[in-house]
C-alpha cells in the first residue's frame, strides 16, 4: 500500500513537469514590489481589475498557470506536504518544524471535539436544509459555544477604532479617500475580557483560526453524518485531518491512497487569490466584526452557484452523458444548445487549471479499483478531449479544479452534497490568513457606486401625477 501512497507523489511530479513545459513560452511574471498607493487600475464590473489589497499569502498568475502559497508551488506542496503544514503555512508564513507541526496537528485534533456544539445541530432539522446552509448554521453555533463575543460583558462596539460615519467621509473625499482612514483593532481588544468563563476566547487572533479550521471539518462531518441518519462521530487520533474528514464523514476508515488523496485535495483548495468567498470574508471582517463571522460569510459566498457546487454539476453532467460513445453527440448538442460544459474554463486561467492537472491523474488512479468510477473517468477524458481541442484552441478553455475533484470525491464515497461543503472545509484556511494579514493594517472597504439615476424629483411632482383611486 506504501508503494501505492508514493506514486500519488510520482503523478503529482509529472503534473509539474507536464505543466511547466507546456506554459515554457509564457513570460514569467516580474519580481514583486510593493505598492506605492494611490495606484490606478483599470476596471469592470463587479470590481474586475480592482487591486484591493497587498499579500503575501498566495498568488495566481493565469498565463502561466500557476498558484503559489506563500512562495510555494502549489505542485511542491501537493507532492511533499500535508494539510496541516499548508494551512501553518498560509497562517504562519512559514512551513512548521517538526515540534510546531506537531503541536498544530495535536491542536487540530483537540479542535474537532465540538459535541455542544454538535448536540445544538442536532437539535435542528439539519437533514432538511441545504448543507452549504447547515454549515454555515454550525459555524455560528461554533461561535457561541467557543468565544465571548455573544456574552454582555464580550459586546464591545470599540468607539476607539471608528465612528459611524468615518469611513464615509474619507472614502468620497475627491479625488481619493484619505491615506489617514486606517483603523485597527485597539491592542485591548485581543486581551481576555473578566467576568466571562475561562474556557471561552475571543475571536482575532489565530487561536481562533486553528478553532475554525478544525471546527468547520467536525461541523461538515456532522452535517453529513446526520442526513445520511448516523449519529456524529469523534475523531481518530491515529488519522490526519484528512482521513478524520472522511472517516468522520463516511463512518468508514480511509485507505492510506484516499487520505493521502484527499489530503491532496484540501491543499488544492486552500487558497486562490481574491476570490468571491475570500473577499466576502475579508469584507465582513475589515469592519471589525470578528473571524467568526467574517467566515461565515466566506461560506456563504462559497454557497452561490457561480462560485462553489460546480463540482457536484460536473459530475452529474457525466452521469447525465452515460458513457464515452456518447460524447461527441452530447457535445454537439450542448455546443449547438450554447450550454456551459461544467468544469471548462476559468476566469483567471487562460491555460490549464493547475489543479487540474493534479486532480485528473487522482481521479484515474483511483478509477482503476473502482469498476463504478471507471466509466464516468472514461467519459471525463473523452470530455476533456473534445473540449481541449474545440474551447481550448478558440477560446483558452481547459479543464478547471471541478471538472475531476467530483469524480474524486465519488470515488471515495463522499456524497455529492457535501462536495461544496469540502470546498469550505479547506479554503477557510486561506479565508482566516488572508482576514489576519489585512487587519495588521486594517482600512474598511468602502467602493462606490456610479450613479445613474435622477435628480430633482419631488413627492408633490409624483402625488400630482398620479391619477386618485376611485
Amino acid at each position: 500500500m506504501s508503494e501505492n501512497v508514493d506514486k500519488i507523489k510520482d503523478l503529482i511530479l509529472e503534473a509539474a513537469e507536464k505543466a511547466k513545459k507546456d506554459t515554457a513560452g509564457e513570460p514569467a511574471p516580474e519580481t514583486p514590489q510593493k505598492l506605492e498607493w494611490p495606484i490606478q487600475a483599470t476596471l469592470g464590473p463587479g470590481l474586475e481589475g480592482a487591486i484591493a489589497c497587498e499579500t503575501n499569502v498566495g498568488y495566481v498568475n493565469g498565463a502561466k498557470g500557476w498558484l503559489v502559497y506563500r512562495g510555494y508551488d502549489i505542485f511542491d506542496l501537493a507532492a511533499n506536504c500535508t494539510y496541516e503544514e499548508t494551512a501553518y503555512l498560509l497562517l504562519h508564513g512559514e512551513l512548521p518544524n517538526p515540534q510546531q507541526l506537531n503541536l498544530f496537528k495535536n491542536k487540530f485534533l483537540d479542535y474537532k471535539n465540538i459535541t455542544e456544539t454538535q448536540r445544538l445541530l442536532m437539535s435542528f432539522p439539519i437533514e432538511e436544509m441545504h448543507p452549504m446552509a447547515a454549515l454555515r448554521f454550525g459555524v455560528g453555533l461554533l461561535r457561541q459555544k467557543q468565544t465571548y463575543r455573544d456574552k454582555d460583558k464580550g459586546i464591545s462596539t470599540f468607539p476607539e477604532a471608528v465612528s459611524s460615519d468615518d469611513d464615509s467621509i474619507a472614502m468620497e473625499t475627491i479625488p481619493r479617500g484619505d491615506k489617514t482612514a486606517t483603523y485597527v483593532f485597539p491592542n485591548q481588544s485581543y486581551q481576555k475580557l473578566q467576568g466571562v468563563e475561562t474556557n471561552l476566547l475571543g475571536s482575532e487572533d489565530v487561536e481562533s483560526c486553528y478553532h475554525l479550521i478544525a471546527g468547520l471539518a467536525a461541523i461538515a462531518a456532522t452535517v453529513a453524518r446526520i442526513r445520511s441518519g448516523h449519529l456524529p462521530l469523534e475523531p481518530d487520533p491515529s488519522l490526519s485531518h484528512a482521513g478524520n474528514l472522511l472517516y468522520m464523514m463516511t463512518g468508514r476508515r480511509p485507505t492510506p491512497v484516499e487520505e493521502r488523496i484527499m489530503d491532496v485535495c484540501l491543499i488544492l483548495h486552500a487558497d486562490h487569490g481574491m476570490n468571491a468567498s475570500t473577499f466576502a470574508s475579508m469584507v465582513v471582517a475589515s469592519t471589525l466584526s470578528d473571524i467568526y463571522f467574517a467566515v461565515d460569510a466566506g461560506v456563504a459566498a462559497l454557497s452561490g452557484p457561480l462560485h462553489g457546487g460546480a463540482n457536484e454539476q460536473a459530475l452529474l453532467m457525466l452521469q447525465e452523458i452515460g458513457g464515452p460513445e456518447n460524447v461527441d453527440a452530447w457535445y454537439k448538442k450542448a455546443v449547438s444548445e450554447k450550454r456551459k460544459i461544467m468544469g471548462i474554463g476559468h476566469r483567471v486561467y487562460k491555460t490549464y487549471d493547475p489543479r487540474a492537472r493534479v486532480l485528473g491523474p487522482m481521479a484515474e488512479f483511483l478509477a482503476k479499483e473502482n469498476s463504478g468510477v471507471q466509466p464516468l473517468m472514461e467519459t471525463a477524458k473523452a470530455l476533456e478531449k473534445q473540449a481541449s481541442q474545440d474551447l481550448g484552441a478558440k477560446k483558452n478553455l481547459f479543464p478547471n479544479v471541478d471538472f475531476y475533484s467530483g469524480l474524486v470525491y465519488h470515488a471515495m464515497g463522499v456524497p455529492s452534497y457535501m462536495f461544496t461543503p469540502l470546498f469550505a472545509v479547506s479554503r477557510v484556511a486561506g479565508w482566516t490568513s488572508r482576514i489576519l494579514e489585512y487587519l495588521e493594517n486594517n482600512r474598511i472597504f468602502r467602493p462606490r457606486a456610479s450613479y445613474t439615476g435622477f435628480f430633482g424629483k419631488t413627492v408633490l411632482d409624483f402625488r400630482q401625477s398620479t391619477p386618485a383611486s376611485n
